[in-house]
């Protein structure tokens, strides 16, 4: 059984682009395209309409933008798996999507293999993590990831927090009325902690693990 797709974006050489590559995957087939929220919403509660396992959705559109759209489909459908994707990878712009209900920060320049595994980990997983797919860090997710004790102390709980909002590192230190050095040492510890190695995907992994709600 195909994995079945739904995009949104409003360039609409790309979306066509894309729904083309994506038929071509073995597991893939392409039910739904939209070039706005507005037009997504509408086609997606008209009558017999097939609902999307995956909804890949573009970021910056006129109008009801990504955030907006994300939202709604958590709110309305919340058995389709929201996967972003999008040219920009600003922390702000990824930490706002996942925070509307993302499950997934997806780039429209990565590589077509890597996009097809990411599809398949949504789909199973019901989430992706770029950091926790690099090959560097496979040997780190096992199964006894889930049962380890993470011992995160209070304060990195309050970092934590901090972190997945839009809130610079900076403004963190100030917030918790910490040194810089010190807010970068809960950083680097709790990557470790997570195996990830990035501040996206320390916010991906913290909502995943239920560390932080949103």
């Amino acid at each position: 059984m195909k994995i079945k797709i739904g995009i949104v974006d409003d360039h609409q050489l790309f979306l066509k682009s894309l729904a083309l590559m994506l038929n071509s995957f073995d597991n893939c087939e392409v039910i739904l395209d939209a070039l706005s929220g507005a037009e997504l919403q509408q086609k997606l509660t008209a009558p017999n309409q097939e609902q999307p396992d995956i909804m890949l959705l573009d970021v910056n559109m006129p109008g009801t933008d990504g955030v907006v759209t994300a939202k709604w489909l958590h709110t309305n459908y919340p058995a389709i798996k929201v996967s972003a994707l999008s040219m920009n990878d600003s922390d702000k712009s990824i930490i706002s999507m996942l925070q509307a209900g993302c499950c997934a920060y997806l780039l429209k320049d990565m590589n077509p293999t890597d996009l097809e595994t990411a599809l398949e980990e949504i789909y199973k997983k019901g989430y992706y993590n770029a950091d926790a797919s690099n090959i560097n860090f496979r040997r780190l997710i096992i199964a006894k990831q889930e049962e380890e004790k993470l011992n995160i102390t209070e304060k990195e709980q309050r970092f934590l927090q901090y972190a997945c909002s839009d809130m610079t590192y900076k403004q963190i230190a100030g917030e918790m009325n910490l040194s810089e050095r010190t807010i970068d040492g809960y950083r680097e510890a709790l990557f470790a902690k997570l195996n990830v190695q990035s501040r996206v995907g320390l916010a991906m992994e913290a909502i995943r693990r239920g560390i932080v709600r949103i």
